[in-house]
């Protein structure tokens, strides 16, 4: 199921001989990071890619390898997208939806991390509203414009292990907050999405699945200090079996290769409804350790899932 591939392979490695002309694909984030380098192998290898951006200036910048590198009809398209604005989310859905091109991939890749408190524009949990509400409603609304063989790939991250999902109080009213705490959240809800959009549209040929692309260092840890960098690395090692090597950072190309291939290059029935990590469908653990691989059972729990999206959709105040 999980080929030749593993934590160390790139997304070179895994679309090595894989043709993608014709293919169109969106992909969140599109002007740092996974986000540049997944824009870039696609782009390689033929595909038609809509990078979507916050700031556009920033993206054009960013995204020069992309464009330089594009290959057999491959090319890219920078879009504005802030996901912590519904608006904004849902005036780039329509314009994407009015041009009626349809999409062979989403990869919904943005987001934040271990933010301090603060609210997205439509008042929502700034980690909660942007890594998962502002996706969700964008690939909802996208939805129509996927057809048979179109799968959608959903960031989530190991960071899942810290909370599961709030249903309660998912703006933190009546909580404490804590950045990782609420990461954690939205990591969860990211993966439980891919649950239930997976179980929603799979009678049609259409597949979800999350995916962790493993510690890299890049614009996303902004906010968090080199201490607290450190003491999430020696934590991770001291759990780690005995014999395992220790923790090592993943390259942005090795981070990146998880959203590729199972975007592309897996068996979508292998795939689809499930977390994968390190090019391979991610093993259930259950237990409160900080294990290096491995899922929660409440990340994706089908009954579970139901429950998010139906809270989410009151949240957003939108049928899907």
């Amino acid at each position: 199921m999980s080929g030749p591939f593993g934590a160390t392979s790139t997304t070179d490695d895994v679309l090595d001989g894989v043709d993608l002309a014709g293919k169109r694909v969106l992909v969140t984030g599109a002007s740092a990071g996974l986000g540049v380098e997944t824009a870039r192998a696609l782009a390689a290898h033929g595909a038609r890619v809509i990078g979507a951006a916050r700031d556009l200036d920033k993206a054009r910048r960013a995204t020069e390898t992309v464009r330089a590198q594009a290959a057999n009809g491959g090319s890219l398209e920078l879009v504005e997208l802030d996901l912590a604005n519904l608006a904004s989310v849902r005036a780039r859905a329509d314009a994407l939806v009015a041009a009626g091109r349809p999409f062979d991939l989403i990869i919904a890749n943005a987001g934040v991390m271990a933010t301090p408190f603060g609210d997205t524009a439509d008042g929502f949990e700034s980690q909660f509203g942007t890594n998962h509400l502002g996706h969700f409603v964008l690939v909802n609304r996208l939805a129509p414009l996927l057809g048979q063989g179109a799968r959608v790939v959903v960031l989530s991250s190991a960071g899942h292990r810290f909370s599961d999902v709030n249903l309660d109080d998912p703006n933190f009213d009546h909580t404490e907050y804590t950045p990782f705490g609420a990461y954690g959240r939205s990591k969860t809800a990211n993966a439980l999405f891919a649950v239930e959009f997976d179980r929603r549209h799979k009678a049609r040929g259409v597949r979800a699945a999350a995916v962790h692309p493993g510690g890299i260092q890049t614009e996303l840890g902004r906010h968090m200090t080199p201490e607290t960098t450190q003491k999430m690395i020696e934590n991770i090692n001291a759990s780690r079996p005995e014999g395992a090597p220790a923790f090592e950072f993943k390259t942005i190309p090795q981070g990146a290769a998880t959203s590729v291939w199972a975007g592309v290059a897996a068996p979508a029935d292998a795939v689809g409804g499930r977390y994968c990590e390190d090019c391979h469908v991610a093993e259930v653990i259950d237990g409160t350790e900080m294990m290096r691989g491995g899922v929660r059972p409440y990340a994706i729990d089908p009954e579970h899932a139901k429950a998010l999206w139906s809270r989410s959709e009151d949240l957003v105040g939108e049928r899907f």
